[in-house]
């Protein structure tokens, strides 16, 4: 017997995530949403993974332009990550009109002020459940290392210290949460 969905989402809420937002651009359109579900697979070739749900209004363009940017958002920015998760009712043109980005190789939006950003083609996407597992090549990276990540965990935003100590987005003097 498989734990039920609300004990599972309350353990989960314990495990600290970046948050990132993953975007693209193509014929299917520009978009973007919020997503802590980013993990590394392997560095040869290098490439990412990124859960998007079936069901949201975002997973046929990315299944469409087969390419991505994870932007990995600094402390200031969760409204924006608020913005991206459509908690803010704000249409796709306004969420992107909320930053300052250009593109790369693949020319999904790249977020100018971006604690980390990884340019990508999706190489494979695999259905499992809810969601489907798009596995990303990455082209180009970028690192900023004097920024400070934007986290989520226990259901709100912190910032992480600059020696790994979680701080509260009010200590960390990012704005929203």
């Amino acid at each position: 017997m498989h734990v039920d969905r609300n004990t599972f989402r309350t353990a989960m809420s314990r495990f600290g995530a970046a948050v990132s937002v993953i975007t693209t651009d193509g014929p299917g359109g520009r978009c973007g949403f919020t997503c802590t579900a980013v993990c590394s697979v392997t560095d040869e070739p290098a490439t990412v993974l990124v859960c998007v749900h079936k069901d949201s209004r975002t997973n046929q363009a990315f299944k469409t332009n087969l390419v991505l940017c994870v932007n990995l958002l600094n402390a200031d920015q969760g409204e924006l990550s608020a913005s991206f998760a459509g908690q803010a009712g704000d249409d796709m043109e306004a969420r992107f009109r909320r930053v300052s980005w250009s593109t790369r190789k693949t020319g999904a939006p790249v977020f100018d002020n971006a604690v980390a950003t990884l340019d990508c083609s999706i190489a494979e996407i695999k259905e499992f459940g809810t969601h489907n597992i798009m596995f990303a090549r990455v082209y180009s990276a970028e690192a900023r290392p004097e920024q400070v990540p934007l986290m989520y965990f226990n259901r709100g935003y912190h910032g992480l210290g600059p020696i790994g100590i979680g701080l509260p987005l009010s200590t960390a003097g990012a704005a929203g949460g």
